[in-house]
């Protein structure tokens, strides 16, 4: 029990008035002479045992009365908080993620937990809202109403431990308030699970939503699995979480009409491939009928008409091997000697290589560094016999230690790094530990210093390393020196190299995550490239370079589909976007033995909780009515106790 005005308490110190009264007897007795006893019999007869008795009942109702009316001034009540009406600050973190649209009993989990927050929540008291891509600060669920009822899926679910922190942040630095924080969500089961990091100051309710189906089929992934000269063999790979389905519909389309339409049993996984033709672009969607979650039903693709990669092969040495590498179906490959270089002709590449020439002088080092500044990428494949300073200038201009001078000892190329980009991505199925070393007759030595070693030798020298948009080995390639030439390392690391110096937009990118890509094309002074399909236009990050435009997109667009590339109002070509499977996956938390954490089902036992936590129940009437019942003790004693 707790008092509004404690100080009154005081009061009880008259307590010690009516003990004064009946403990110290003013009135004196009388003696009184008599000659027989006839006079006794004309009073009543009182044993002092019995008026002993009635003083004492009388001093405790009297000290009962003026105790229930003191503590009744006080105004005495009981609750779960330490202060009488103390301002308590409500800010509730509604999950509107992707796995929210699943059902739960009363319908899709989002727009239930939309539903009982406006019904729950006193539409006038002040809260704090937080969604994963939106707040709605100090208002009220009468002002957020038809804010609620249009609230939209987020693209990215911002981790449970960020989600915290955002919500915290909300509060008020007053101590001295009730500061209730309640977290809607279903739970998913993330890399990184929620954990209840609760300090004293905030009180933590959680609502955990639970769907009544974890069932979902989704559409994964999908690749160009083979290709001919006539048709693309395209795979679209399918994950259910659930039954086996026998018969599941998967169609095709390219511009919004359907191109073909088949069938797959699947029980975890399935595969199915659709046959297109080559050449001919394609803005396809690819979709499935699902009841559980939506976003996950369709997959949006491109096939553009491929912009070549330019090529420049700068010779002192044979260059068959990079001819055979660099084929006119992706390249437009253009082969000099060192002897007839044109200039003009580097700018207008996006990757050259310097193949085994004997000396480079400043000129040529000097456009090869506005050339690798603008976008450019190089190679370096020294000679056997070079102009050791002049290499060393041009390695310098790139951040690489220089060459040693020549080295015959024979070396064997062992070590693969395995991380790096070159070979990350589908070169190898596994790491190898014991395939045919390539032979290296002479190199030059060189530290390993600032750049990234690809390729050592047995001693952990590189033989192939990069840094700022040059890649330089340390041997050279012909095959009187190495047989590298003969070892199917060589395609996918010079075709990887290629591809580094012009990133065409790969089949569809993924919502959320950085993704980064190379449009061939000129613009003029102050022009943009702007992503625009039919329900928004953006303008993503983008820099510009001689012949391409590098276009960088972390958190936009915001919705999946297809988005024509324009400058101005030409259409130069076409990107997918989709959103990220990770919640496609319908597995949930299990809370247990969380200290100081309410967990609730529903947002009505949640509030329902939160209410009776700051409930005050007053007790001053009942001391009232305490002091009425002493006061009509007393008065039956006075009257009727004898």
């Amino acid at each position: 029990m707790q008092f509004k005005h404690p100080e009154i308490l005081y009061g009880l110190l008259l307590l010690l008035i009516p003990i004064i009264v009946h403990l110290f007897q003013l009135r004196k007795f009388q003696k009184e002479a008599f000659t027989n006893v006839a006079f006794l019999k004309q009073i009543t007869l009182q044993t002092r045992k019995s008026a002993q008795i009635k003083k004492w009942l009388v001093l405790f109702t009297r000290m009962g009365i003026l105790a229930a009316i003191v503590i009744a001034f006080a105004q005495p009540y009981t609750s779960k908080n330490k202060a009488f009406k103390t301002k308590s600050e409500t800010v509730i973190f509604l999950d509107n993620s992707f796995s929210m649209q699943v059902k739960g009993d009363k319908g899709e989990l989002l727009k239930r937990a939309v539903s009982d927050i406006i019904s729950n929540v006193p539409e006038d008291e002040n809260i704090s809202l937080i969604t994963n891509d939106n707040a709605f600060i100090k208002t009220s669920v009468k002002a957020i109403t038809n804010d609620l009822l249009q609230l939209n899926y987020a693209t990215n679910q911002l981790p449970y431990d960020a989600a915290l922190l955002k919500s915290k942040k909300y509060f008020s630095k007053n101590k001295n308030t009730i500061k209730n924080l309640v977290f809607v969500s279903d739970f998913q089961q993330k890399k990184s699970n929620f954990k209840a990091d609760n300090n004293g100051d905030t009180k933590l309710s959680l609502v955990h939503l639970k769907p009544v189906s974890n069932a979902n089929v989704t559409i994964d992934s999908l690749y160009i699995s083979k290709q001919t000269s006539s048709n693309i063999e395209l795979s679209v790979n399918l994950i259910n979480n659930g039954n086996s389905i026998e018969n599941l519909p998967v169609s095709l389309f390219n511009n919004g009409n359907l191109l073909t339409k088949t069938s797959v049993k699947i029980t975890d996984k399935a595969t199915t491939i659709f046959t297109l033709p080559v050449n001919k672009p394609i803005n396809g969607m690819v979709s499935i009928d699902d009841a559980n979650l939506q976003f996950d039903n369709t997959l949006y693709f491109n096939i553009n008409n491929s912009s070549k990669i330019n090529v420049l092969s700068i010779n002192e040495s044979n260059e068959t091997f990079l001819k055979s590498i660099y084929s006119n179906k992706e390249f437009n490959y253009q082969t000099t000697s060192y002897n007839q270089l044109n200039y003009s002709d580097i700018t207008k590449q996006n990757l050259i290589v310097l193949n085994e020439l004997q000396q480079i002088p400043n000129s040529l080092i000097t456009a090869l560094k506005s050339f690798t500044t603008n976008g450019g990428v190089l190679v370096i494949i020294p000679s056997n016999s070079i102009n050791l300073q002049e290499y060393n200038n041009l390695l310098t201009n790139y951040g690489f230690t220089p060459f040693a001078k020549v080295s015959e000892i024979e070396k064997l190329l062992t070590n693969i790094n395995y991380a790096h980009p070159l070979y990350k991505d589908g070169v190898f199925e596994k790491q190898v530990s014991n395939f045919q070393y390539p032979k290296i007759k002479s190199y030059y030595p060189q530290n390993i210093g600032k750049a990234q070693n690809i390729l050592e030798f047995e001693d952990g020298k590189p033989f192939l390393s990069e840094n700022n948009n040059a890649f330089v080995f340390t041997s050279a390639l012909n095959k009187n020196n190495s047989n590298f030439q003969d070892i199917n390392l060589i395609v996918p690391t010079f075709y990887n190299i290629s591809k580094r110096s012009l990133k065409l937009a790969n089949l569809y990118y993924t919502i959320g995550t950085e993704n980064a890509f190379d449009i061939v094309t000129e613009l003029q002074q102050d022009a943009v490239l702007t992503l625009v399909n039919e329900n928004s236009k953006v303008i993503p990050r983008q820099q510009y370079f001689n012949n391409k435009v590098t276009i960088t997109t972390i958190g936009i667009p915001e919705n999946s589909g297809i988005y024509n590339i324009k400058n101005k109002a030409e259409i130069i070509e076409n990107v997918s976007y989709n959103y990220n499977r990770e919640e496609s996956k319908l597995v949930y938390q299990k809370f247990s033995n969380l200290d100081k954490v309410n967990i609730s089902n529903s947002i009505s036992d949640a509030f329902n909780t939160i209410k009776s936590d700051t409930k005050v129940n007053e007790l001053w009437k009942w001391f009232v009515i305490l002091a009425l019942l002493f006061l009509i003790i007393e008065m039956l004693i006075l009257k009727f106790f004898k």
